[in-house]
């Protein structure tokens, strides 16, 4: 274990060994055949003692232990015999910890002990010196003595002091750095007295870290601190509405039913319903729960009833950065090209609450006009029917000039959101981000290769980036992005064990390079069909094929995409991507997805027409670790409702194939392409046509 050699036992330690082994199965057959006769006698409590003093981690003598305690304590009325029954266990435990310190079930048991509130504290802090001493980085001493401080209602100003003199003896204690953050955080929540200034707090702190970092920089103990002082001092306290779809001041086509391609759309303010509904897209920079009518006012004059809101996860949180409801517009017969205003508004009463628990305070507004277009008009335009959607090059032309109507970001001063930031705050903010950056530029001068330092510096320039890019949207542009990418590049040579993660790293910052402005935006950006269609010449896809990317991300500024080409990337992963409501045309081809759990969030896309997830590794691997990686429903749990008996063949093992069924089951689509996937063949093909009644073509052929 741990890289040591494995070495023969002596004949005299095989002995001992085998004859402990069974004295322990001698004392866990006794323990259990009392445990089953509800046996209490002390006799019985002997042999459980034995047992866990032999093995703490025998979980059934603790829970004997448990109820035995309280068969007892029933039995007893004075005070005497009640301190007699509850000391016992408390030096049973302590036997315990002495052989082994970090075992679970017995610091459980005496969390147990001590809640039935028959037992002093003053021994317990003791008993936590005894501990520490011998490991002060055992986190379950810690766990404990949070539980304790607490029931003794020890204030957090000593515990936080106590932290302190920890780490002075030992920058090394990440144990006493984490508690620290858990203590911290309470008090700046609650705004406890002398820590009502959250600048003056963090201040304090980043001398304090610093002292650690640059004292002994191989040690990571006080560089995990910092990296959770950077987020304390950049995450704002409040959320913020950071973008929508429709954006502010746009005006809005919706048709009823095109009688173009309809898996053709075009720009970001031109919207086809099938439904008689258009969605309303709300994101936020933090999840946030309570988005509901009472919190988000909607006027528009056919809202007769309370919209209903549902937060965009895949993994049925009730949070989430981004939140949908649909409008219904009215009979397109009595009401076609009128145009119909929509305004949008809240923060203006409470409800909207972050993962923190933090309320949205910031009243905003956004309005916008909707125009709307019936069939009869859409057919004068002179549509030809349904094709196949060609994602070759030459169906694509650049965007020379981005048409006026795409404007995916959307700045908090679009939205006319009263910012209230105190300039205090704001200089603060800067100045001590611009002070860490120059002092690990300097500390990466004299230690080249530092990897956590690399990996702190980073964060720090793309913190640097937001926070000016957000104060002035205009006039600044975000300088440090190539080195940001540079420092990620040299990470995955140096640390290539955790490769994976700053790749995902490296490809956000690279995306948000890519589509966080216009006018890089316009150069991914491309016109399908072609000048001389004109039916198909408004209609624009986001090309971010061959970026190397590994992740996606900055699904603010994509809510209005409605065709993606994301071919010929790395991806294995396509979280929040849901975001995407107006999405109908997407190209995941020749990436690494191996399992249609990687691609749930496609589930939550009703627009969806076209999908292309050819030459990924669907299929190659028999255990798809995904699901046990990814906490998602697809993941986890089967729909009751769904009757996998109506896919079953002779040629078709359900069992093997329940993933595609729950996949595609309820996506509408028009074209799949599954070529160059292990788990496509003729079988496959069979179930699929079967899945998807509306399928038109599968696999570059149409559907007879």
């Amino acid at each position: 274990m741990h890289g040591q050699p494995r070495k023969p036992l002596n004949p005299d330690d095989d002995a001992a060994s085998i004859a402990k082994a069974a004295k322990l199965r001698n004392l866990q057959s006794q323990l259990l055949h009392n445990h089953h006769n509800k046996i209490y006698t002390k006799e019985a409590l002997e042999i459980s003692w034995k047992l866990l003093e032999l093995n703490p981690e025998i979980y059934t003598g603790w829970n004997y232990r448990k109820l035995a305690v309280e068969h007892n304590l029933q039995a007893k009325t004075d005070p005497e015999s009640i301190k007699s029954i509850v000391d016992e266990e408390l030096k049973l435990v302590e036997t315990a910890l002495s052989r082994n310190y970090k075992s679970y079930g017995a610091w459980h048991h005496r969390k147990w002990i001590l809640n039935k509130g028959f037992s002093s504290f003053d021994h317990e802090f003791r008993l936590l010196n005894k501990f520490q001493k011998a490991d002060s980085r055992n986190f379950h001493a810690w766990n404990y003595r949070r539980f304790v401080t607490a029931m003794k209602n020890i204030p957090e100003k000593e515990e936080l002091q106590y932290t302190t003199d920890m780490i002075n003896s030992n920058f090394s204690n990440y144990s006493a750095w984490h508690n620290r953050s858990v203590i911290l955080s309470n008090l700046l929540k609650r705004k406890a007295e002398g820590f009502t200034s959250k600048e003056n707090v963090l201040a304090e702190e980043y001398d304090l870290v610093h002292q650690a970092v640059f004292v002994d920089p191989d040690d990571q103990s006080g560089w995990f601190y910092h990296l959770w002082l950077l987020e304390q001092t950049v995450t704002p306290d409040a959320p913020m509405l950071v973008s929508s779809w429709p954006i502010h001041d746009s005006d809005m086509i919706v048709s009823f039913k095109s009688n173009l391609d309809e898996t053709l759309l075009s720009t970001s303010t031109r919207y086809c319903s099938e439904s008689g509904t258009f969605p309303l897209i709300l994101y936020f920079n933090q999840p946030v729960e309570g988005v509901s009518s009472s919190t988000v006012t909607v006027n528009f004059m056919f809202c007769k009833e309370d919209l209903l809101w549902r937060p965009l996860s895949t993994t049925n949180s009730k949070k989430s950065h981004a939140w949908v409801t649909h409008l219904k517009f009215p009979d397109k017969e009595d009401n076609s090209s009128k145009v119909y205003p929509v305004e949008v508004r809240l923060g203006h009463s409470q409800g909207i609450i972050s993962s923190s628990g933090s309320h949205y305070n910031f009243p905003s507004r956004f309005a916008f006009k909707v125009t709307l277009q019936c069939v009869e008009l859409e057919a004068a335009e002179g549509g030809s029917g349904m094709k196949m959607l060609d994602w070759g090059d030459g169906s694509f032309q650049i965007c020379e000039d981005l048409p006026l109507d795409l404007s995916p970001i959307l700045s908090l001063d679009q939205l006319k959101i009263s910012r209230n930031h105190e300039p205090t705050a704001l200089h603060f903010l800067i100045e001590t981000i611009t002070t860490e950056i120059a002092l690990f530029r300097e500390l990466l001068l004299e230690i080249k290769c530092c990897k956590i330092g690399k990996l702190t510096l980073a964060r720090l320039l793309i913190a640097h980036d937001a926070i000016m890019t957000y104060n002035t949207p205009v006039e600044y542009k975000k300088v440090n992005t190539e080195e940001v990418l540079e420092l990620f590049t040299d990470l995955m040579k140096l640390d290539p064990t955790h490769s994976s993660y700053y790749k995902d790293e490296h490809s956000l910052v690279l995306m948000e390079k890519v589509i966080s402005n216009r006018k890089s935006m316009s150069k991914h950006c491309f016109f399908y069909g072609g000048s001389s269609s004109s039916n198909l010449c408004n209609s624009v896809c986001l090309r971010l094929n061959k970026l190397s990317l590994s992740k996606i991300g900055s699904f603010e500024h994509l809510l209005w995409v409605q065709m993606l080409d994301l071919s010929h990337n790395e991806l294995h992963s396509i979280e929040g991507l849901e975001a995407m409501q107006l999405l109908s045309s997407l190209n995941l081809g020749y990436n690494r997805f191996s399992s249609f759990t990687a691609l749930e969030p496609l589930r939550s896309l009703q627009t969806l027409k076209v999908l292309d997830i050819s030459y990924n590794e669907i299929g190659v691997h028999s255990i798809d670790t995904t699901r046990y990686l990814c906490s998602s429903p697809l993941s986890h749990t089967v729909e009751d409702n769904c009757d996998f008996d109506e896919y079953a063949r002779d040629d078709v093992k359900i069992a093997d194939t329940w993933e595609a069924v729950m996949f595609f089951k309820g996506l509408q689509l028009r074209q799949l392409n599954m070529t160059g996937n292990a788990i496509s063949d003729d079988n496959f093909r069979i179930l699929l046509l079967k899945l998807l009644p509306k399928l038109k073509w599968l696999d570059g052929k149409g559907v007879h």
